[in-house]
């Protein structure tokens, strides 16, 4: 059996079988909508199958910029933004929504369309400059602060997110969300634009003390006594149609007609990317000696969001650091694994993510490369490319967190 090959037609499957338009059916109920509003990764597969159900409707898409396909219906407008820092182009998405939105009459409805990546891709910065809340997202990323706790702060910095998207209408509007965030936290999904926030300026604060993080010009605005984000918004319904959880039970589906055992471990693992490297490694070495908690032959399925606290300027991201941490920590017991993000982008490489192999560190050896030293340094991506074993797709155009496969026994 060609592991590798089951790994990566696994991870492609199950993207297929939960795709947008997929996991849409079944929710094209109610009152046609009088505006559509769609943003995220997968702002445009949300919305083609949005106006296959309701042809004519103005619809405002905002993908991410570098999209290789923006081809939209002749009734859909699109704006591309930046991701995962937003630029003017996405002040200008934001403004249209904002503008587009707020010409709604009550009476009519909104139908907007939020896949993760949103928080970026609609930027309208509120107390800081749009330079000053992109310099404090890279310092929030830099220093290992995960999306609930970047979110966080970003609503308390913006006219869009924390339900105040939803607010700036008199329609009722109704939300459908593909979540990317542990615990499907509708909130948390694209920082929560229909959603009333639980999170106060107090929290925002908080965030910015735990990293150290001095942002003068937020600190000033969390203490301005300006009016915070709703709590409340009786005009609004939010449905998470799409997760991780469905994700990886569309792959354990996939193994299963290939007539392989699976076991999925859990959707929400949170945590630095090497730290969840050394916890499978420590349950690879289980069911290798104890058959504990399954048996080999199987494939360990797992998702969530692991973070990478920089260190160094290499190239990568969480999931080919995950990946190249698991090597490392299995040794002479290694496998076949996959990590990779279902976004298909994977930080700051080209790559959605990365293999491992039984000789993934011999092959290194063998190129002179010292896996620990490029580990150290953040540079995951160059040590994959280099081995051939980067898995490269493209933008996937969907956004349900991470995918981790791990194929012990063969």
């Amino acid at each position: 059996m060609d592991l590798r090959t089951l790994l990566e037609g696994t991870y492609r499957a199950a993207l297929a079988a939960v795709s947008p338009e997929v996991l849409l059916k079944g929710h094209w109920k109610g009152d046609r909508p009088d505006f559509i509003l769609a943003f995220g990764k997968a702002a445009l597969p949300m919305a083609r199958a949005a106006l296959k159900a309701y042809p004519g409707v103005p619809t405002l898409i905002v993908p991410p910029a570098g999209t290789a396909d923006l081809s939209a219906p002749p009734d859909a407008s699109v704006m591309p933004g930046s991701h995962p820092v937003p630029d003017e182009r996405s002040v200008a998405a934001a403004a249209a929504a904002l503008r587009r939105l707020a010409a709604l009459k009550e009476g009519q409805q909104a139908l907007v369309l939020v896949s993760g990546g949103g928080s970026a891709l609609l930027a309208a910065p509120h107390g800081v400059t749009l330079a000053q809340k992109q310099e404090l997202t890279r310092e929030l990323l830099r220093a290992g602060a995960d999306i609930s706790e970047i979110n966080t702060v970003r609503r308390h910095l913006s006219r869009t997110k924390g339900g105040q998207l939803a607010q700036a209408t008199r329609a009722r509007v109704r939300a459908l969300l593909l979540s990317d965030v542990v615990g499907d936290d509708m909130s948390v999904i694209a920082s929560g634009p229909t959603v009333p926030d639980v999170t106060t300026f107090a929290d925002a604060l908080a965030v910015l003390e735990r990293y150290g993080l001095a942002a003068p010009e937020a600190r000033a605005h969390f203490a301005s006594g300006t009016l915070d984000t709703p709590d409340a918004l009786p005009n609004v319904t939010n449905t998470v149609v799409g997760s991780n959880r469905l994700l990886l039970e569309a792959a354990q589906k996939h193994l299963a007609n290939q007539g392989v055992g699976s076991l999925i471990l859990g959707d929400t693992f949170e945590g630095e990317a090497r730290e969840l490297a050394r916890f499978n490694a420590s349950v690879v070495r289980s069911v290798q000696a104890y058959g504990s908690p399954a048996r080999a032959p199987v494939v360990l399925l797992s998702g969530g969001e692991a973070t990478v606290t920089l260190r160094g300027e290499g190239v990568g991201g969480r999931n080919q650091e995950f990946a190249l941490a698991l090597a490392l920590s299995l040794g002479r017991h290694g496998i076949y694994a996959l990590s990779a993000g279902s976004d298909g982008v994977d930080g700051s490489s080209e790559a959605a993510g990365a293999f491992v192999t039984p000789d993934t560190l011999e092959r290194a050896r063998g190129l002179g490369l010292d896996a620990r030293a490029l580990l150290n340094r953040n540079d995951s991506g160059r040590f994959f490319a280099r081995l051939g074993d980067a898995l490269v797709t493209g933008p996937s155009g969907h956004n349900l967190n991470d995918f981790r496969a791990l194929a012990i026994g063969w």
